[in-house]
C-alpha cells in the first residue's frame, strides 16, 4: 500500500509479507493508519478529518493479487476493471472537503464495489469487533456465521416467512381494530350511491339541459328573431309589395347572367352570386323550420329545472359536474365491495397467519437445531485454542435459549418469543478453571483472559472465512508474558494457511512474525516515505529491545529480544 496525507502519515509505502508481518511502532506513531488504510482501500467511511492537516486530499493506493477466477477477481472484471499480472489495484482517494472517489483496475468505480469486495480479500478483526462481540446478538451472528448453510438456508426460508406474517397480522389487525371506522364509511358510500341511483344520471346530462333551459327561457325572443330574419331573406306573405333579399339577389344574378359571356372575370361574379342565392335560400328554408319546431312549452321549461335542481344536488356532494359525479360512483362502488368483503378477507388471513406460525415453529425449530450443533462444535474449537493460548483449563460453551410468550410461536412444545433472527436468544459462556461455573464472558474473564478469549473466536472464524488476508488491530491488548508468546505462536500457525498483518504493541507477538515493518514519526511529527521501514537483523532486535524495554540498548533487553527472536524460530 502508498499511503499519502493520511493523518500522521505524510508519505510512506507498506509492503506486507506473504506470510505474517508484524507493524509495531511508538504510541501514536501512526499504526493505526496502517489498518485505517486497508479499511479505505475495502469501503470503509471517509472521514474528512483524516486528510492531513494542510492537504487538499488523502490518497490510498493498494496492490493485491488476486488468484485468476477467484469471486473477488470475476466480479472486479465484471465492473470492467483489469488485472495487472494477476493484482487488483485499488485507490481511493478523501478530499478535504469530504468527496470521495474510488478506482478499481483501473475504472472509477462506486465505493459501493470496494465493499461488496471486501469480504472476498480481507478480515479485520480488531477493538471494535471485539467489543462488539460481547453482545448477545452479535455472538448469534458469529454463530450462525459458523454454521455456514446448515443456518443460512433454513433462515432464508424462516425470514421470508417472518416478512410475510408480519404483513398478514398488520393487516388482519387494521381490519378488525378499524372495523366500526370501515363500516361507517361503507354507510356513507351506500348512502351516496343510492342517491346517485336514485337520480340516474347520463354523462354531460347536465350540460344538454343547460342549454335547453336557456333555450326555453327566450323562446319568444327567439322565435319572433327567426321570423324577421326569414322575412327579411324571403319576404313576408301579408306584404307583396315589400321588397326581400333573396327577390333583390336573384335579380342582381340575371343582370350579370346577360353579359358574362363578354368577360370572363364578370362570369365568375356571377357564378359566386349564384351560389350567395343558394346559400340565402337554404337559410331562408332553416329560418322557417326553427321557428315552426321552436317549443315554447312553459310545462317543458318546469320540468328541465327540476331535472337540472336534482342533478346539481350531486354535484355539490359528488363532483363538479356530472361526469365527475358518474366518476366517484364507479370508484365508490368498488371501494364499497372491498369493505364489505372485509369479513370474507379477515377470515382468509386469520387462516394463513395461523398456517404461517405454523410454518415459522418448524422453521425455528430447525434454526435451533442447526444452531445447536454448531455451538458444540464452534465451542470446541475455541476452547482447542484457549488451550494454545496459555489458558488449558478454560472451558467456552454456548447457551442457547428461548423466552416465554403467550403470544409467541411454538418451539419445543413452548410458546416462545420470536423475531426475524428466530426464536434463539444466543450467549456465549466462558468457566476460565475446572470448578467455575460458566458465565457469560464479558463477566466471566479479566481483561487478559478476555483478549484471548476474542482472539481463540476470531481464530476460528478466520478457519471458516474464505478470504486470504487477516488483519488483527491490538486483539492482543492486555495479555502479556507467556500468554502473549502463546498468542504469537498461535499467529505465526495461522499464517502458514493465509497472510496475517497484526498490529501489535507486544515483543512476544512480533518475535514471530515473518516480516516486522517499524512505523516511526520524523522529528516534525508526520511519517514519511522513510518512515515505515523492514526491520531485520539489529534493527529488529533493537525494535524488539525497545518494546520489552523501553530501552533499544539494555543489554538484559537485546538478550531477551534474541531469545524471542530465537524461540520463534525454532516453532517455525
Amino acid at each position: 500500500m502508498r499511503i499519502r496525507s493520511l493523518g500522521v502519515i505524510d508519505d510512506a509505502v507498506v509492503e506486507l509479507s506473504p506470510g505474517f508481518t508484524a507493524v509495531t511502532g511508538e504510541t501514536g506513531a501512526g499504526k493505526t493508519m496502517v489498518v485505517t488504510s486497508l479499511g479505505l482501500l475495502l469501503g470503509g467511511r471517509a472521514d474528512p478529518a483524516l486528510v492531513r492537516v494542510g492537504a487538499k486530499s488523502a490518497v490510498v493506493e493498494g496492490r493485491i493479487t488476486v488468484p485468476a477466477g477467484a469471486p473477488a477477481a470475476v466480479r472486479a472484471e465484471e465492473a470492467g476493471a483489469d488485472l495487472d499480472d494477476g493484482a487488483l489495484l485499488i485507490s481511493r482517494t478523501i478530499s478535504a472537503e469530504g468527496r470521495s472517489r474510488a478506482h478499481l483496475g483501473g475504472r472509477s468505480v462506486p465505493v459501493g464495489m470496494l465493499t461488496e469486495l471486501a469480504d472476498e480479500l480481507v478480515a479485520v478483526h480488531g477493538q471494535t469487533d471485539q467489543q462488539g462481540l460481547l453482545k448477545a446478538a452479535r455472538q448469534r451472528q458469529a454463530l450462525d456465521r459458523y454454521a455456514g448453510d446448515a443456518v443460512a438456508g433454513p433462515h432464508e426460508k424462516y425470514v421470508a416467512a417472518y416478512r410475510r406474517l408480519r404483513s398478514v397480522s398488520a393487516e388482519l389487525d387494521e381490519l378488525t381494530t378499524r372495523a366500526r371506522e370501515r363500516a361507517q364509511e361503507a354507510d356513507l358510500l351506500r348512502f351516496g350511491l343510492n342517491e346517485v341511483a336514485g337520480v340516474e344520471p347520463r354523462a354531460g346530462e347536465d350540460l344538454e339541459l343547460a342549454a335547453e333551459a336557456e333555450r326555453l327561457g327566450h323562446a319568444e325572443a327567439l322565435a319572433s328573431a327567426a321570423a324577421l330574419a326569414h322575412a327579411a331573406l324571403a319576404g313576408n306573405p301579408e306584404d307583396p309589395e315589400g321588397v326581400d333579399a333573396t327577390t333583390l339577389v336573384a335579380g342582381a344574378g340575371r343582370a350579370l347572367d346577360a353579359v358574362r359571356s363578354h368577360d370572363p372575370a364578370l362570369a365568375a361574379l356571377a357564378d359566386r352570386m349564384g351560389e350567395i342565392s343558394i346559400l340565402l335560400g337554404d337559410v331562408a328554408g332553416e329560418l322557417a323550420g326553427y321557428a315552426d319546431n321552436l317549443d315554447a312549452d312553459p310545462l317543458r321549461l318546469a320540468a328541465v329545472e327540476e331535472r337540472r335542481a336534482a342533478l346539481t344536488a350531486l354535484t355539490r356532494k359528488y363532483g363538479e359536474d356530472i361526469n365527475a359525479v358518474l366518476a366517484w360512483a364507479e370508484e365508490s362502488a368498488g371501494r364499497l365491495t372491498e369493505l364489505e368483503g372485509d369479513d370474507d378477507r379477515i377470515g382468509e388471513l386469520t387462516v394463513e397467519r395461523d398456517a404461517l406460525r405454523e410454518e415459522l415453529s418448524g422453521l425455528a425449530q430447525a434454526l435451533t437445531d442447526a444452531r445447536t450443533e454448531a455451538a458444540a462444535r464452534f465451542a470446541e474449537a475455541v476452547t482447542a485454542e484457549l488451550a494454545s493460548l496459555a489458558m488449558p483449563h478454560a472451558r467456552v460453551s454456548f447457551d442457547i435459549r428461548q423466552s416465554e410468550d403467550p403470544e409467541g410461536i411454538e418451539v419445543g412444545g413452548r410458546r416462545v418469543a420470536y423475531s426475524s433472527s428466530g426464536a434463539d436468544e444466543v450467549e456465549l459462556l466462558l468457566a476460565p478453571h475446572p470448578g467455575a461455573q460458566p458465565r457469560p464472558i464479558a463477566k466471566g474473564a479479566s481483561g487478559g483472559e478476555l483478549s484471548r478469549v476474542m482472539l481463540a473466536v476470531e481464530v476460528v472464524f478466520a478457519g471458516t472465512d474464505p478470504v486470504p488476508t487477516y488483519l488483527f488491530d491490538e486483539v492482543d491488548a492486555g495479555v502479556g508474558g507467556k500468554a502473549a508468546v502463546e498468542i504469537g505462536r498461535r499467529l505465526a500457525k495461522l499464517a502458514k494457511t493465509a497472510q496475517v498483518v497484526v498490529v501489535t504493541h507486544l515483543p512476544q507477538v512480533a518475535a514471530f512474525a515473518d516480516r516486522q515493518l517499524l512505523v516511526e514519526k520524523t522529528n516534525d511529527g508526520s511519517v514519511t516515505r522513510s518512515g515505515v521501514t523492514v526491520l531485520e537483523g539489529e534493527d529488529r532486535v533493537r525494535e524488539l529491545s525497545r518494546m520489552l524495554a523501553g530501552q533499544e540498548d539494555s543489554e538484559t533487553a537485546r538478550a531477551h529480544a534474541e531469545e524471542l527472536l530465537a524461540t520463534a524460530r525454532s516453532d517455525a
